[in-house]
């Protein structure tokens, strides 16, 4: 009689050490697989990233335009060079700063520093002529030598290539912003690259234009 229970008892204790074991290898298994994927996501999450904020960065030397003339202009021939992009107008209160960039440009042309301006009839029709009358108007009246653009839009459903990327961080990797009015002011770098927004209003000759081009 104690034999035969003896002999109960150790087949229950091996049947549940048995259960025991598979759920411990069981329980093991799904641990490792677990900790293996988190591991795997860890290490290429940041370089996924990386990649995107890359891709999204762009500059101002992608482009091509057409000047007053009609002759082609590559914003990569300014490589090297601060860069004030603004644009204009002739029939507009704010017209006389033609005579503000011309002065800054002069002065300071031969520091790796030039203006690009780019006719724009988006504010109260303040810009209403072809580029040959822009361009007469701009040499009789202010003697302007730095580069001219042949008319374009700066805003609304028909804006240039060259105001999107300037307008919108998603291209410019800055700020997102939106052309106020006329002789409204963008800051490049020497590498292309968006660095500053100053408002229609602001001088030319302001110091936070000059600053920044003699810095």
């Amino acid at each position: 009689m104690i034999n035969k229970l003896k002999g109960y008892l150790l087949r229950n204790f091996i049947k549940k050490y048995k259960g025991m074991k598979i759920k411990i290898v069981v329980m093991a298994a799904i641990f490792t697989l677990v900790s293996c994927k988190n591991e795997a996501q860890t290490s290429v999450q940041p370089k996924l990233t990386s990649n995107t904020e890359t891709m999204n960065k762009e500059n101002i030397y992608q482009f091509k335009v057409k000047d007053l003339s009609g002759n082609e202009f590559d914003f990569a021939s300014l490589k090297g060079k601060k860069i004030l992009v603004v644009n204009t107008a002739s029939k507009c209160g704010l017209t006389p700063q033609y005579k503000d960039l011309e002065a800054i440009y002069k002065k300071y042309k031969d520091q790796n520093f030039v203006i690009v301006g780019f006719p724009a009839n988006n504010f109260a029709s303040q810009e209403p002529g072809t580029d040959k009358e822009i361009e007469t108007f701009c040499q009789l009246n202010y003697g302007v030598t730095f580069p001219m653009m042949s008319k374009v839009s700066v805003k609304g459903d028909d804006m240039c290539e060259v105001y999107k990327f300037l307008t919108q961080k998603a291209k410019n990797g800055l700020q997102d912003s939106e052309v106020e009015w006329n002789f409204q002011k963008y800051l490049i770098n020497e590498k292309g690259e968006l660095e500053k927004v100053i408002e229609p209003r602001v001088l030319p000759t302001d110091a936070s234009v000059v600053d920044w081009i003699t810095k």
